[in-house]
């Protein structure tokens, strides 16, 4: 037998140990792991969910370290991805391990691992690769003994992908300091050519260009379909009758935290065992729901796209989206979850009017303008090494916009973290603004053609694919507009009609804010009792699929008087408030663009709940603008916000608390400062009262 054969051998003898006696390797598997193990090359793996990508390297790894190469290192971007690599790599009879921030007192013991040699893979998430720790001293030394790097999820490398991060495009660095003939492979299941040649040419060595592998992407146990309904009602009640009748257990995909949480709520009213996740779910719940959908043991988790790279349940059994996501690529990529271990899996869209105005939100976050970065960089060549918070006092960015911008500089040699925050490098930078403009192209075309899908009459599953520039996609035969098999819109007036109730049930908390933002000069650590808020209420958050609608239409329309079913409600938010004490007083917050909204809402509420009106706040020179951060936003408004003599005469003869109201609030300092005025002038305390949220 010749080499390539007797090594074809083994690899088919370690894909029976992962797979079963009857596996047998597709020869795009097969031409992977020859170019890893035998050419030493770099290869990008395009294939679509289910395929075997990780039966490569891990077979790949089994091979190399037979051959008495260094360990595997995989860069994956989740922890569900992780747990799942580690547990498919113990099947396999390789010892894998990860370096994550859930494990940071692992580290040590795994690093020695490494040393040692008993650690067979070792994966670690893009963020490691810049913590400076990390970077000057473990990295090195990983890439010096490397036997295989794998970059799983690539298309998180290219900014024209749908899932675009900063933390990946380090990788290039990486990728440069690899000793010559340490084997590369990158792998995905939705990249589209442009991001297909964009990854293929970051992974490309001096002398070497990347070996593509790229197949057909047909999913043939997929049913897609499309469920138009006319409002927020209609899609709950659908999906709480529809889910009894959708097989085995699966996924409903949200916009949005709030929708997950508020759909995952109605569900469990109704009788369905579910679970909320999204990124904001502690860890340790988060494991809880993976593991319960997992087991079977409730019937879908609600969840927005923090559940999609590497979620690996076979038989899962539906999608359902509860609104689109904003692309084609990312749509197939998300109900790529189902059907991977069943005949037939169900996959449904519910577009949802506001499905627009969210995409319009997410765009909001973009590259910032030239002029925000020129500041940032320009603040760390006058103050030094300067910590995130430190830069947001002097740059008027949110927080994870800012941290965004600044790990995109890092990339491009700009700016460097370091132990206590960032430093400017001193490089010269160009704004490539011709590319953050073609990218934003991208991101609106490819909007539009979601929307298109929606109302497309031929094949969805070919419609999908051509997106993903699949060349051998045809009719698939099994979805609505295929078949002319459509699911009913249609649902009992009782059910939607309840659904709408719950949907209009008015109020959310609104925290008080505990901590003044770091980096301010005079406000430091916890805000003093005496001077802060008690928990307050808003009638909806703008993001909700129920009060969120409304009050979006109304913070968009012209200022006038509040509209009586908006008052109706705020009413019942306060007829509901658990309050300590009722309040006995009502001040407003000034407002520029709504002041006709925000006077007309005090005073019908100083008037059916019999309250003292005392007036308003005021401003010293005009109202804050728009600010982005913590430290920034807390500035303006100290500058501006301001307390009139004949108010604070009226606050100090009051006994009891005071009704704070104001049209919105979205970081929450305006009303922590507005009640840090009230408070000082005598203000027993203060309840925030808000539209929207």
């Amino acid at each position: 037998m010749t080499e390539e054969e007797v090594l074809r051998e083994e690899a088919e003898e370690r894909l029976r140990a992962l797979a079963g006696e009857g596996a047998r390797l597709r020869e795009d598997q097969w031409a992977a792991i020859k170019a890893l193990v035998m050419e030493r090359r770099r290869a990008l793996v395009v294939q679509r969910t289910g395929w075997g990508k990780s039966a490569v390297y891990f077979i790949a790894t089994a091979l190399l370290r037979d051959l008495g190469e260094g360990p595997t290192v995989i860069v994956s971007p989740l922890l569900a991805l992780m747990r799942n690599q580690i547990a498919a790599a113990e099947r396999a009879g390789i010892h894998a391990a990860t370096i994550n921030s859930a494990n940071a007192e692992e580290w040590e013991k795994i690093y020695a691992q490494v040393a040692e040699g008993t650690i067979d893979v070792l994966l670690v998430s893009p963020e490691r690769l810049n913590n400076p720790e990390f970077r000057d001293q473990v990295l090195p030394e990983l890439a010096e003994s490397a036997g295989l790097v794998v970059v799983d999820e690539a298309h998180c490398i290219s900014d024209w992908g749908h899932d675009f991060r900063p933390d990946y495009r380090r990788l290039r660095t990486m990728l440069a300091e690899l000793p010559p003939g340490v084997p590369v492979l990158a792998t995905t299941a939705t990249a589209n050519a442009r991001v297909t040649r964009d990854v293929a040419e970051q992974l490309a060595s001096d002398d070497q260009e990347t070996l593509v592998l790229r197949g057909p992407l047909e999913r043939e146990s997929l049913r897609l379909s499309v469920v138009d309904l006319p409002g927020a009602g209609q899609r709950l009640a659908w999906l709480a009758q529809t889910l009894r009748e959708l097989p085995g257990s699966g996924i409903v995909y949200t916009l949005t935290v709030a929708g997950a949480q508020e759909i995952a709520a109605y569900l469990r009213e109704q009788g369905h065992p579910v679970a909320a996740y999204s990124g904001q779910t502690e860890p340790a719940e988060r494991l809880a729901a993976e593991e319960d959908l997992l087991g079977n043991r409730i019937k879908a988790l609600v969840a927005t796209s923090a559940l999609g790279m590497g979620f690996d349940k076979p038989d899962l059994g539906f999608v359902v989206h509860v609104g689109a996501p904003q692309s084609p690529v990312a749509y197939y990529q998300q109900v790529g979850r189902a059907g991977r271990g069943v005949e037939k899996a169900e996959v449904v869209l519910l577009p949802g009017a506001e499905d627009r105005e969210i995409w319009a939100y997410f765009a909001s976050l973009a590259f910032p303008a030239e002029a925000v970065v020129r500041a940032t960089l320009a603040a760390l060549e006058e103050g030094g090494v300067l910590s995130t918070a430190a830069l947001e006092s002097r740059v008027d960015l949110s927080r994870s916009r800012l941290e965004m911008m600044l790990k995109v500089l890092d990339v491009d040699g700009a700016v460097r973290r370091v132990k206590g925050g960032w430093e400017a490098t001193g490089e010269p930078w160009a704004y490539d603004a011709e590319r953050y403009a073609r990218v934003a192209a991208e991101r609106r075309a490819e909007q539009d053609a979601m929307l298109a899908y929606q109302s497309t009459q031929e094949c969805r599953e070919l419609f999908l694919r051509r997106h993903l520039d699949d060349d051998t996609a045809v009719a698939c035969g099994r979805c609505d507009n295929c078949t002319g098999a459509r699911r009913s819109a249609e649902i009992p007036a009782a059910a939607v009609q309840a659904a709408a109730e719950r949907l209009a049930r008015p109020g959310v908390d609104l925290e008080p804010r505990r901590q003044w933002p770091t980096g301010l000069a005079d406000l430091k650590g916890r805000i003093k009792p005496e001077l802060g808020a008690e928990t307050g209420r808003a009638l909806g958050r703008l993001t909700d699929i129920g009060w969120g609608t409304r009050l979006r239409e109304l913070l968009a329309q012209p200022d006038g008087p509040v509209p009586d079913d908006v008052f109706a409600a705020v009413v019942t938010v306060l007829k509901t408030w658990n309050w300590e004490q009722r309040p006995v007083a009502v001040v407003s917050v000034p407002s520029a663009s709504r002041p006709v909204l925000i006077r007309s809402l005090t005073e019908r509420l100083a008037q059916v709940g019999r309250l003292a009106d005392l007036g308003q706040l005021g401003y010293r020179s005009g109202p804050p603008g728009q600010q982005y951060n913590s430290a920034q936003r807390v500035q303006a408004i100290r500058g501006t916000l301001a307390m009139p003599r004949e108010l604070a005469a009226k606050i100090a003869e009051v006994s009891g608390p005071v009704l704070l109201v104001d049209d919105r609030t979205d970081s929450g300092w305006t009303v922590t400062l507005a009640a840090a005025l009230l408070r000082h002038a005598g203000a027993m305390a203060v309840l925030p009262l808000t539209l929207a949220t």
